[in-house]
This record gives C-alpha cells, structure tokens and sequence, in this order.
C-alpha cells in the first residue's frame, strides 16, 4: 500500500476517518434519498448491494493508494453525517483527483460538507502536491457550486463537459 498521508483527519467541529465496512449502512441510507442523489441521477442506490459495492471501490483506493474518501462525523458524535475525500481519476489525460462529498440532507445548509472539503483539499496540498484537485459540479447545483468554492477551488470553464448525468462545471484546487 502506498502511504500518502493520514487516514483521519480532524477540523474544528468534524472527524474525517477512513470509511469501515460498518459504514455501508450510512452509505446506503443517504445515498437511496433522492434528495442526496438530485444532481447525480446515477449516484441513486437502490438496495444494500449498491452500497457495499460502493465501499468496497472507495476501501480499495484506501489500499492501492493511501488514501481516499473519509467517513465525516461531527466530533461529539459516532454517527456519520457524509462522506468527502479525493480519489484518483482520470480528466484530460492526466491523472488528478477528484473532490467527492456527498451527506445526509438533514445536514445540509451548517457548512459541514465545505469544512470537509477544505479539510481534504489542504490534505492534499500537503500529500499530493503537483496533483489537481478537481470537482465536477451540474450547472444546477448552487450548493456543491459553493462548498467548491470555499474549500479553494475556482470555476475552469475552459473544462467543462459532459459527464455521467449531464454537463459538468469544473473547479480546480487554485
């Protein structure tokens, strides 16, 4: 396994931990909501299944690469409220990776999903220097549009494209 960094990290209010495989019901439980898969049609799970294959890709980046998506949980709490992280992908012939976050809707709207972005794009800086960060945002999504932002990442017109579920907006860890 290669050793890029810190499997957890910690902010002010939250704990970023590398996903367990207890995890796979949080996984599924925000991901079959319709409202934490609006903009991404096909991030909608709709059985367990789904979900423990999900964690069983993002605990294979943990292994192949050393790092990959956290579990965020609020420091006072056990129960995770999303997941963010970066995992290697391919844009534009190059290899970056790309800035995830996705939570429970019941914990939109504090700031968390931005301070946890911050978090893994500061990691980032720091472990993976020389490697773009990038999160590919619908037009639509005013939210994701503004966590980007706040977590350091500008707009790349020039990159926009079509994606999985539509046209992708691109930032890039500035």
């Amino acid at each position: 396994m290669r050793d890029a960094g810190h499997a957890t990290l910690v902010t002010d209010r939250l704990l970023l931990r590398r996903p367990r495989a207890d995890d796979v019901d949080v996984i599924f439980d925000i991901y079959r909501d319709p409202r934490a898969s609006e903009h991404n049609p096909s991030n909608l799970l709709r059985d367990r299944d789904g979900a423990e294959s999900l964690f069983h890709s993002w605990d294979e980046h943990w292994r192949t690469e050393g790092f990959g998506y956290w579990t965020v949980l609020r420091r006072e709490s056990d129960r995770p409220v999303g997941f963010c992280g970066l995992k290697y992908m391919w844009f534009h012939d190059d290899q970056v990776t790309n800035l995830f976050y996705g939570f429970d809707p019941a914990w939109w709207g504090r700031g968390l999903a931005a301070e946890a972005a911050r978090a893994a794009v500061e990691w980032a800086a720091k472990h993976l220097p020389g490697v773009a960060v990038v999160a590919r945002i619908r037009p639509d999504n005013h939210a994701s549009q503004r966590v980007a932002v706040r977590a350091g990442l500008a707009r790349a017109e020039h990159l926009d494209g079509l994606g999985f579920d539509g046209l992708e907006w691109i930032y890039i860890a500035s």
